[in-house]
């Protein structure tokens, strides 16, 4: 039985003996693509080739594509350890052959038989092929030609006819598309086959007969208006789901039992405790019925998000609030959970499984080990921080069933649920399981009314129209800003586009000394000029290998001769910061220690923002020699040394670093600054003594052994030293312009403190006192004392009031205390608890009520709550309110 990495290495020699380029994969996070987080196609990286913005050697390329799909339309997040057939994942492999302008229908065709029956030695009368059957609404005829080419190989009846949503590709709503032939499998026995023919059950969501290769014939271009014009260049794009074809290869009943899977399922077995069972979901909703089920569920899923975690992190993206890194939070917490609910896992594990996965995977993938440390340590903590978060949750959740069962209700509100799930992560079925176990239901519709909310709000934010390209002129851009910040050019094309209701023109150049935005550099402001009008250039982007220039109206005349000039003042003050996190790079590794790296930055024209890793807090002495060494390096005035299209090799013999996450071309440009050399496509000043001066101002942690020094260079350095110099003048003066202002400040802070105490003492001794006075004027309604009151106190002490009266008199009380501090109102109220039961009282309810008579709002729990408000004219109205609502 060939191994996993056995099958893989034959794909890659089989297609490279057929003239094909291996090429490594790109990483699983994609740069400089704003339509895409995750590479979650093996055509990802080839969209600028496809697009026609990149030259297309070499034609013939093959490779191995680790792929992400947990967002947007391709999203199989929830469906991974619990779909019919165990074959969804996150993180994938995509197997892909690439043909750009060379062979077509008939050589992919042929080639994929070829590797299936001859290489693999599948039975051919197990496989079936689909071809699209045609749509008129599109005047699109039925692929014939592929039809022809696969009666080479198959009968009639294994060559099916697919509709559009199967059988036609498309990239998104525009772009390069076109028909395809799906390869599909019949695994079941000769029993069920002869039953039912297998060409019955293609595309059929059959859990035995399923695809396992998919070759694009892209051949069109699809409109914005949704119409279809041809290609200039055909391009082959094929896509062979790895873990499915091991499954077939293995003969296995699922992919979590061949051995790309059963190495990491051995390992959470020997470190949960649990035993996979290798079941199937019964449940619907693929949820399990049983706790073996549950148990097998629960390994798929940490088995499953191990992998797409260790890999994300791996290509630069670490767990985060925000986008992408969002993403991968979302699935760790996933994953967590399903640990903490079903493994019984109540501390951090899922780090302990790293070095199985490197072993198993780092050989194909060798940036695994060599990012090993880091992935252990960010998972860990990642793990860490979710688990006090559900401990959290589980608290909040304690507190809403406490009211429910104070209120003699049974169904926890939606909005409250999605609360607990927006704000805090905690997840819904972990709401509705620990909510079952105490008698409690969760309103369901509820809940997902607030997540569609969401979810619209969100749609609406990120809504972009797109319109077509217009094409003024033939040709391709060249980008000329290394050498020049003005150049003469013309307008190749311009498109419309429209966000959040403002509308802005996309505009490509002939010529451009426009940087895009790359990197982490922001991209070029300026001007487009002709003879007859001056039009604002707000931004440029990169996309698709090229600088997209962003206008809010497009010229009068597209066809005019125009010189596209950049604004110098920021471009230098970008510059200035880009260089200077290249020699910060230079200066981190020298005190802290080569094995530091880049792991991130920003840089405009005002600041710069650098991330690297290092799994401790770096010290004032430590950032004192860094910003030592770059400033040497500064008034060294080092001349930039260029490189430019040098092989990968060459510039690896000059030294060149190769930044984190990066993927890189046959050819790079190397950037130099005397003894830092790096791979850079950025802009840089043309000696380092342009850039002045260069000053932390912090360095902080930004997520699990990452560290981030935000710096200032050139003139914002200066501005920044003169505010020190007069804050610290201002503060001198406020100590008599002491000599010593160190000591002067300490012996100030030590009087302070001892003051403060004083203070706190006379407080606590009023508190007393004034719990003597009301215990002293205590009424009585039907046997309840009621104490109530207002008082000038600040909101600490009429906590600390409240919660000495019910000490004082535990049964049969409530306490409501108005107080007024800094002119701001607020209401304190205590009910003891057998009045919460036995009268069935909620403070918090009662308190919300009575605040709007002082224009407020408050809440807290049944025996205790507390508002606040802005009208202190309503307090003692307030407080009656809250007697009369005890209706005592």
């Amino acid at each position: 039985m060939m191994t996993a990495n056995e099958i893989r290495d034959s794909y890659l020699k089989f297609f490279e003996s057929k003239g094909h380029v291996i090429v490594p994969s790109a990483p699983i996070v994609v740069k400089d693509d704003p339509t895409l987080m995750f590479t979650n196609a093996g055509m990802n990286q080839w969209k600028d080739i496809i697009l026609g913005t990149k030259d297309p050697n070499p034609r013939r390329r093959t490779d191995s594509q680790k792929c992400l799909r947990v967002s947007g339309k391709h999203n199989d997040l929830e469906e991974v350890g619990r779909d019919a057939a165990l074959s969804h994942h996150t993180m994938f492999e995509m197997l892909g052959n690439w043909s750009f302008g060379d062979y077509f229908k008939e050589g992919a065709i042929d080639y994929a038989y070829e590797y299936l029956v001859d290489i693999l030695h599948l039975d051919p009368k197990d496989l079936y092929v689909t071809v699209f059957e045609g749509d008129s609404r599109e005047n699109l005829d039925r692929d014939d030609e592929a039809a022809g080419y696969w009666a080479k190989h198959f009968p009639a009846n294994h060559i099916v006819n697919g509709n559009k949503h199967d059988n036609f590709w498309e990239m998104g709503d525009t772009g390069p598309c076109g028909p395809c032939s799906e390869i599909h499998i019949d695994l079941r026995s000769e029993a069920e086959k002869a039953e039912v023919p297998g060409e019955a059950l293609v595309n059929k969501d059959h859990p035995q007969v399923i695809e396992i290769w998919n070759i694009v014939f892209m051949q069109f271009n699809r409109k914005a208006d949704g119409s279809l014009e041809p290609l200039k260049m055909h391009v082959i794009d094929t896509g062979m789901g790895f873990e499915r074809l091991v499954r077939l290869m293995q003969d296995k009943h699922s992919n979590y039992d061949t051995d790309i899977f059963s190495p990491i399922i051995s390992e959470i077995e020997r470190l949960s405790g649990h035993t996979y069972s290798h079941t199937f979901p019964e449940g619907p909703n693929g949820e399990g019925v049983n706790d073996k089920e549950k148990v097998d569920i629960a390994i798929r899923v940490v088995a499953d998000h191990l992998r797409a975690v260790a890999f994300a992190i791996a290509d630069g993206q670490l767990p985060s609030n925000a986008k992408a890194g969002y993403v991968i939070r979302r699935i760790l917490r996933r994953a967590v959970r399903y640990a903490y609910t079903f493994l019984d896992q109540k501390s951090a594990f899922m780090y302990k499984l790293i070095p199985v996965l490197v072993r198993e995977m780092g050989g194909a993938y060798p940036e695994l080990g060599a990012q090993q440390e880091l992935i252990t340590k960010v998972i860990k903590q990642e793990e860490d921080s979710f688990l006090r978060t559900l401990d959290k949750g589980i608290q909040l959740l304690s507190v809403d069933m406490d009211e429910l069962k104070a209120n003699k209700q049974t169904v926890l509100e939606g909005a409250k649920a999605f609360r607990l799930f927006d704000t805090y992560g905690f997840p819904i079925d972990l709401t509705e399981l620990i909510c079952g176990e105490n008698g409690f239901t969760v309103d369901e519709k509820g809940f997902d009314e607030e997540m569609a909310k969401q979810k619209e709000r969100a749609r609406n934010a990120a809504s972009v129209e797109n319109g077509d390209w217009v094409n003024v002129r033939e040709g391709e851009q060249e980008f000329v800003g290394y050498d020049f910040n003005a150049y003469d050019c013309h307008i190749l094309r311009y498109r419309k586009v429209t966000q959040k209701k403002n509308t802005f023109y996309e505009v490509v150049l002939d010529y451009t000394p426009f940087y895009g935005e790359m990197g982490g550099q922001v991209g070029d402001k300026g001007q487009l000029i002709s003879d007859s009008e001056t039009v604002d250039i707000i931004d440029t982007k990169r996309e698709n290998n090229q600088s997209i220039h962003i206008l809010k109206r497009l010229p009068k005349d597209p066809t005019a001769d125009f010189r596209a000039v950049v604004d110098e003042a920021k471009r230098e003050g970008s510059a200035c910061n880009h260089t200077a996190t290249h020699l910060l790079d230079y200066a981190l590794k020298q005190v802290l220690g080569e094995q530091t790296e880049q792991r991130g930055s920003y840089v405009d024209d005002k600041t710069l923002r650098f991330d690297f890793n290092y799994f401790e807090k770096v010290s004032d002495e430590q950032l004192r020699k860094v910003e030592r060494i770059v400033n040497s390096m500064i008034r060294q005035d080092l001349p930039l040394d260029e490189h430019r299209d040098t092989p990968i090799e060459e510039a690896k013999k000059l030294g060149a670093i190769a930044l984190f996450g990066e993927k890189y071309g046959d050819k790079v440009r190397v950037v130099r600054f005397g003894p830092s050399s790096e791979f850079c496509g950025g802009i840089h000043v043309k000696s380092t003594g342009h850039i002045g001066f260069f000053k932390i101002i912090s360095e902080s942690s930004v997520a699990a052994g990452i560290r981030r020094i935000e710096a200032l260079t050139g003139k914002q350095a200066e501005e920044a030293i003169y505010l020190a110099e007069d804050t610290m003048k201002e503060i001198r003066s406020m100590f008599n312009n002491a000599k010593d202002l160190s000591s002067a400040i300490q012996k100030y802070i030590s009087e302070n403190a001892e003051l403060k105490k004083e203070v706190e003492l006379f407080q606590a001794q009023m508190v007393e006192r004034t719990k003597a006075k009301l215990l002293e004027n205590v009424r009585e309604v039907n046997g309840v004392k009621v104490i109530s009151a207002v008082l000038p106190m600040e909101p600490a002490q009429a906590k600390d009031l409240v919660f000495k009266l019910r000490q004082a008199l535990p049964e049969q009380m409530v306490a409501v205390i108005g107080s007024v501090a800094h002119d701001k109102p607020m209401i304190s109220v205590m009910i003891t608890d057998d009045l919460v039961s036995s009268h069935n009282l909620n403070a918090g309810k009662i308190v919300r009520e009575a605040a709007k008579l002082i224009q407020g709002g408050g809440g807290g729990q049944a025996y205790y709550a507390q508002a606040g408000g802005k009208n202190a004219d309503g307090l003692s109205a307030a407080v009656d309110k809250v007697v009369e609502l005890c209706q005592l």
